[in-house]
């Protein structure tokens, strides 16, 4: 750890980061931000992650007149759709203010958010590096929640997500920023977080509460997901075999998955080959593996038909998308080296 800052409420002067799709839920989050309680940021820092020259600038133009006087504090950037991480980085580097505040364009801070932000702020020890906001996620009350609002939901128990974020400014700089390969909205920020544990700073939970609501979705969004793998075959490679207690994050199935997807390539393979008896063998495996991943997922939801339907076709989809996405980040990120290697 180097260059800790010294205590004192002229440093907890902050900056709002928002990384950016330019969807509908942005206006929502710069409206609750402008409304909270509190001393505003020093800036705002909209990053525009949408691909392409196509992006149109107008698009924000509503987002951005919900600001009210904090129109003012705020500069729009471009990071060429490179993913939330690179986006990050692109707004960090237009910092000046002390501390960063991370935000998601889907959240909406609550009322007194800005005021609860200071506190935290000004309670921060000088050996605290960051400081994480407490996040509550709306499920329906009328009936139990489905498999991708309880997977929203998982969100309000996850450690040092970006979603409500903040970390001292030279702290980022420090070790470097977010890291770029991950492209998409997973683990990059339990991998900011380890390195900074790793560079001896303490992360601390603040009081400030955010609101995370549960986007709509397609049916098939779990399945998409699967692409998460591959980052955690990065984060295996950056954080070493135990990267999931140090980052205090559910293990998942990765190896059930791994099995089934063996079971149903072996029927496969042992029936193409004239041997029917220990094709139906390698087959109850692999049926007997995806009717039990299906019942987990659903078990627990509103099983109308939609929902059964899709659980079961979802299940059957997922361990050998989640296979081949964990194999390909693998060799994928066969080079990359510790980061205790790279910090060295």
């Amino acid at each position: 750890m180097t260059g800790t800052p010294e205590t004192g409420a002229s440093l907890t002067g902050y900056a709002v980061v928002v990384p950016t799709l330019v969807r509908h839920t942005l206006a929502d989050c710069l409206a609750a931000l402008a409304a909270a309680h509190g001393p505003g940021p020093d800036e705002i820092v909209l990053v525009d992650d949408r691909p392409g020259p196509d992006a149109d600038p107008a698009d924000l133009e509503h987002p951005l007149t919900v600001l009210g006087d904090l129109r003012e504090r705020t500069v729009v950037l471009r990071s060429g759709g490179r993913g939330p991480a690179a986006a990050r980085n692109t707004g960090i580097r237009a910092v000046t203010a002390p501390w960063t505040a991370f935000l998601d364009d889907d959240v909406q801070v609550g009322p007194h958010w800005r005021d609860q932000l200071m506190q935290d702020l000004a309670e921060a020890p000088p050996d605290t590096g960051a400081v994480q906001g407490v996040i509550a996620v709306p499920l329906p009350g009328e009936r139990p929640p489905t498999d991708w609002e309880r997977g929203t939901a998982g969100l309000a128990r996850a450690q040092w997500i970006t979603a409500d974020m903040a970390y001292r400014t030279d702290v980022l700089k420090e070790v470097h920023g977010f890291d770029e390969r991950f492209t998409r909205a997973f683990r990059e920020d339990a991998d900011l977080a380890l390195r900074v544990l790793d560079a001896g700073w303490r992360i601390r939970r603040g009081r400030r509460t955010t609101r995370h609501p549960v986007r709509p979705a397609s049916r098939w969004v779990s399945l998409k997901q699967q692409r998460g793998n591959a980052d955690d075959a990065l984060m295996r490679r950056l954080h070493g075999p135990e990267w999931w207690a140090k980052a205090v994050a559910p293990r998942g199935r990765i190896r059930r998955h791994a099995v089934i997807t063996a079971a149903g390539a072996a029927a496969v393979a042992l029936a193409a080959a004239g041997r029917p008896r220990a094709a139906a063998v390698a087959g109850l495996g692999w049926a007997a593996g995806t009717a039990e991943f299906a019942r987990a997922r659903i078990a627990p939801g509103p099983r109308t038909r939609q929902e059964v339907t899709t659980m079961l076709v979802t299940s059957a989809l997922i361990p050998p998308a989640a296979t081949w996405h964990r194999l390909s980040g693998l060799w994928r990120h066969r080079s990359a080296p510790a980061w205790r290697e790279v910090a060295a």
